[in-house]
Parts: structure tokens; C-alpha cells; sequence
């Protein structure tokens, strides 16, 4: 019994082999890519967690600091003599009690994580 390979169906052989290489190459490649794509959103759903809760804190302390201002726009009037002391004091007293509350809650929550 003879067998007659021509050159022709050898090459044909090796480019069939070679396929089968690289699509088993392209496969892992995808499924590698996968996982990574699943790595990366589990980052970002992390960081837009962190990103909301640092803003939520801004807008509570941009409050804060506004009462401050008038805190201390009302210890100046107090001192001109436009408002008594009493009520000057109250409204320092109050911004400085939610300044406090504000870092109480946040303690807490570093905590609670």
C-alpha cells in the first residue's frame, strides 16, 4: 500500500493545524478578557460608591461652613451692637454642634465598614 502526500496537502495540513492553534489562542484570550472586564466594573461600582459618599460629605460641610458664616456675620453685628450677645453665642453654639455631628456620623460610619 502506497501513500502519496503532495505538497499541496501538506500545506493545507499544517495551515489547518495552524488554525485550530489560533483559535484555541482566541479563545483564552476572550475568556482572560472576560474576568478583566469583570474585575474593572466591580473597581468602578467601588469608586462610585466612594465618589457618592465623599459628596454627600461635601454638601452636608458646605452647609456647615454656610452656618458659620452667619455664626460669625452675627457675632460682628453682636459686636457693633446690632444683636445681643446672647443670640450670637446661640447661633456659634449651633454651628458648632452640627460641625460636631457631622464628624460624630462620619466616625461612626468608618466604624460600622
Amino acid at each position: 500500500m502506497t501513500v502519496t502526500i503532495t505538497l499541496k496537502g501538506l500545506l493545507l495540513g499544517i495551515i489547518a493545524l495552524l488554525a485550530i492553534v489560533l483559535l484555541v489562542f482566541l479563545i483564552i484570550l476572550v475568556y482572560n478578557l472576560i474576568k478583566t472586564l469583570k474585575q474593572t466594573n466591580a473597581i468602578l461600582e467601588d469608586a462610585k460608591v466612594v465618589s457618592e459618599t465623599a459628596a454627600d460629605k461635601v454638601q452636608q460641610i458646605d452647609g456647615i461652613v454656610d452656618g458659620i458664616g452667619k455664626s460669625v456675620g452675627t457675632v460682628v453685628n453682636s459686636i457693633k451692637g446690632n444683636q445681643s450677645v446672647v443670640s450670637a453665642a446661640t447661633s456659634v453654639i449651633n454651628a458648632a454642634s452640627s460641625f460636631a455631628g457631622v464628624v460624630k456620623k462620619g466616625d461612626k460610619q468608618k466604624k460600622d465598614k
